[in-house]
């Protein structure tokens, strides 16, 4: 089982003392939120929160992922970072594998892509993007970053983009991982025949229990149902030596921790050093007795 640390939010000044810490306490990747603006107006849900407010996320400090990726990576040596998720509907795919295949080259490979779809019209509005159709043009924003992170010459003919033949240079010296998140039927499908992995972003074990099953399922209906796929996964059982052995005889290959509600309004004002504690007590008493 691997250890990811999540910590969303917080003062920008934290990030980098906390992907340290989480380092040399044992974790093996630190997650990295996304978010592009706040709307003054809006009626849109946060598919995740228990009453679909997204009022939590007003005034919370977002850093640009791929320029807190990269300062994460710089200030450590073994941390993998994983955008948890990009939300790459709404994004240039071409400028996407730049950054994504540029930060795997300079961190070691220590990158990995967690995409999703924004849930909210608004997103895709403020950055010139049709919201309709998503998911389509979504599958293809996969094909094409992977495609051009593969190295060689890429070419893509397809119903939002077109993409005359054309080579990046540096790619990274290993297959950049894809990661997908969400969880509707359609983003399980699209994880296991586009992606590497899928990230769960949380709820209930039932549900949990739901998705892995369904994970299962598809994955049996490729042509390599063994090949190697991550399962990143929020849930409660992650906080205990024997649920995180439980959820590893499930499947499960990553568990994603935090140690503060998400959904609490307010600025985060949690000293640093408190931070810190929490994640060495959770490395001490669940990661140094679960491997």
């Amino acid at each position: 089982m691997r250890f990811t640390y999540a910590q969303a939010m917080a003062d920008p000044a934290h990030y980098v003392p906390l992907a340290r810490a989480a380092e040399a306490a044992g974790f093996t990747s630190m997650s990295v939120a996304d978010s592009i603006a706040y709307p003054a107006e809006s009626d849109s849900t946060y598919p995740y929160s228990p009453d679909g407010n997204r009022e939590f996320l007003e005034d919370k400090p977002f850093v640009e992922t791929f320029v807190l990726s990269s300062a994460l990576a710089a200030a450590t040596t073994t941390l993998r970072i994983v955008p948890f998720v990009l939300k790459l509907a709404i994004r240039p795919p071409v400028l996407v594998a730049k950054q994504a295949g540029s930060l795997a080259c300079l961190s070691g490979n220590r990158f990995a892509l967690g995409v999703g779809i924004s849930p909210w019209p608004e997103d895709f509005a403020i950055m010139g993007v049709p919201f309709e159709r998503r998911g389509r043009r979504m599958d293809e924003c996969v094909r094409i970053i992977r495609g051009l992170c593969a190295g060689g010459y890429f070419e893509f003919h397809g119903e939002f983009y077109d993409i005359q033949s054309i080579k990046l240079t540096p790619t990274p010296s290993e297959p950049l991982p894809i990661l997908v998140g969400g969880h509707s039927d359609a983003a399980l499908r699209r994880a296991v025949r586009l992606g590497d992995g899928w990230m769960h972003a949380g709820g209930d074990n039932a549900e949990l229990t739901r998705l892995l099953g369904r994970i299962d399922e598809l994955r049996s209906e490729r042509d390599d149902p063994g090949a190697r796929f991550e399962i990143h996964v929020v849930a409660p059982e992650a906080y205990s030596v024997d649920g995180v052995k439980r959820l590893e005889d499930r499947g499960v290959t990553d568990v994603i921790v935090g140690f503060r509600p998400s959904y609490r309004h307010g600025v985060d004002v949690e000293p640093l050093d408190t931070k810190i504690a929490r994640l060495e007590e959770y490395a001490e008493t669940v990661i140094t007795k679960a491997r």
